[in-house]
């Protein structure tokens, strides 16, 4: 069958849940998405990639991004370049123009490249510490709609191989290179904004975000946390993962954010729980370096680009913001923001593991139980 649509490689090996090909989502909304998610950082605070890739089979659309924020004594900076271009049936080999990502072994093991584009290049090997956490399906409703309706896997893992920035090539050691990555499908809002249609009855007032995946040495434990306005929480998954695959969960999570004064912005958080047995858990993350997603990577809230949209065959481009500059910095309070995150877990028996990971958090407009009382209320 002729692209966009039709028989692809997929087809070949017996997955189907459906009598159609794979490359037909099982629904027609036009929201339907299928994305990789994935972050790296080598523990200093100083640099932080967060990548991904994304198809829009309703849309006839699939993009991908790299972003690198960074701090060194020149300043503040995130580079992004970004790729968009007509969808195609071949999901077995994921690729957008320049950016590609191969799934070398399921679960384990993945290449991720992109060809130099504007002064970045990328060759990544990712490596899976532990065993892949599913989490909770996640379900979000507009009255009687359903804007979000997805299933996810995340892991933690180590990064090896290098990048070029301008000519300026960084290696990857995997002794001190660790991230996470997570695959998601299911329906989020994609592409050009739908007609408004009558207004949200009661309005979208805002929803507080927690995402903690963090790599121990013997374990990682994969939080996500989600409230509405009031503090009812909507979505709470805390499973802890072991080297010899045992799966323990982490009981009712309570966390206190800690953000910096004047600001919604976080400089880390402490999660107290309990283990299977009753014991108490506790989880100190600080942020040590803070990268917002909606400033260059296209997710919720991104004036320059966001997943999805349409912006003609084989579009690439590349993006550089100084993060210090006033435009820039007003926007990112109103965003998700991904943070190289240093976490100490400490035991009921004193027991303190030193671990690394994703801090990432958003306070969105109301949020009682951290006294935002609006979208433009700030810590004391």
């Amino acid at each position: 069958m002729p692209a966009p649509y039709g028989l692809g490689p997929a087809d070949e090996f017996p997955i189907h849940q459906l009598p159609q090909p794979v490359a037909w989502p099982g629904t027609s909304d036009r929201n339907f998405y299928d994305r990789s998610y994935l972050n790296a950082h080598d523990r200093t605070g100083n640099i932080f990639l967060i990548s991904g890739i994304g198809y829009y089979p309703i849309l006839g659309v699939k993009d991908a991004f790299f972003m690198i924020r960074r701090s060194t004594d020149k300043g503040e900076f995130t580079h992004a370049v970004q790729f968009s271009d007509a969808i195609d049936n071949d999901r077995l080999h994921p690729h957008v123009g320049n950016y590609r990502m191969d799934v070398t072994e399921p679960m384990r093991r993945l290449h991720l490249t992109v060809a130099e584009t504007e002064g970045i290049a990328v060759d990544l090997e990712w490596n899976g510490l532990f065993d892949v956490v599913q989490e909770q399906t996640h379900k979000m409703r507009a009255g009687s709609r359903v804007t979000l309706d997805a299933q996810r896997f995340a892991q933690t893992g180590t990064w090896s191989g290098s990048i070029t920035i301008d000519g300026e090539e960084i290696a990857v050691d995997p002794a001190v290179w660790i991230g996470s990555r997570d695959r998601s499908w299911g329906v989020r809002p994609n592409g050009e904004p739908e007609p408004a249609g009558r207004p949200a009855d009661p309005p979208f007032e805002g929803m507080w975000w927690n995402y903690y995946p963090l790599a121990f040495d013997d374990f990682q434990i994969v939080l996500i946390i989600q409230e509405d306005p009031d503090g009812f929480r909507v979505l709470n998954d805390c499973t802890r993962v072991w080297k010899d695959g045992r799966v323990e969960q982490l009981g009712w999570p309570r966390i206190t954010v800690h953000y910096g004064s004047g600001t919604r912005i976080p400089t880390g958080a402490t999660v107290e729980t309990t283990t299977q047995d009753g014991s108490p858990l506790k989880v100190e993350i600080s942020s040590l370096l803070g990268a917002p997603i909606h400033v260059g990577g296209g997710y919720g809230g991104d004036s320059d680009w966001s997943h999805g949209l349409w912006l003609g065959e084989k579009f690439s481009r590349r993006l550089d913001y100084d993060m210090t500059d006033p435009a820039v910095a007003g926007r990112i309070p109103f965003g998700v923001i991904d943070h190289v995150g240093r976490a100490e877990c400490t035991e009921a028996g004193g027991t303190v593991r030193e671990g690394w990971g994703l801090f990432e958090h958003g306070a969105l407009g109301r949020h009682d139980p951290s006294g935002f009382s609006d979208w433009l209320s700030v810590a004391p």
